[in-house]
């Protein structure tokens, strides 16, 4: 899927511009083919060993602009807690 090749890799930020990570993964509806949300990875060392657990589900509705990086509509934690 070249959307998900795309993706994979870029910086997430926030509305206030901070860092939440970068995307690891992204969710398709199977049956629709409609993105769903992004997966996006905490970093560390274990994220690079690809066997970190520290993620965030960012559902797609919270995107307010993909270019060079993922910029989000809010603040993550709020959507989170």
């Amino acid at each position: 899927m070249r959307v998900k090749e795309e993706i994979i890799g870029k910086e997430v930020v926030d509305i206030s511009g901070i860092v939440i990570g970068k995307v690891t993964d992204v969710e398709v509806e199977f049956e629709t083919q409609i993105l769903e949300a992004f997966i996006v990875g905490k970093g560390g060392i274990l994220q690079s060993l690809g066997i970190s657990k520290k993620e965030t589900v960012v559902p797609y509705d919270l995107i307010k602009l993909i270019g060079d990086k993922i910029l989000l509509n809010s603040k993550i934690h709020e959507q989170t807690d």
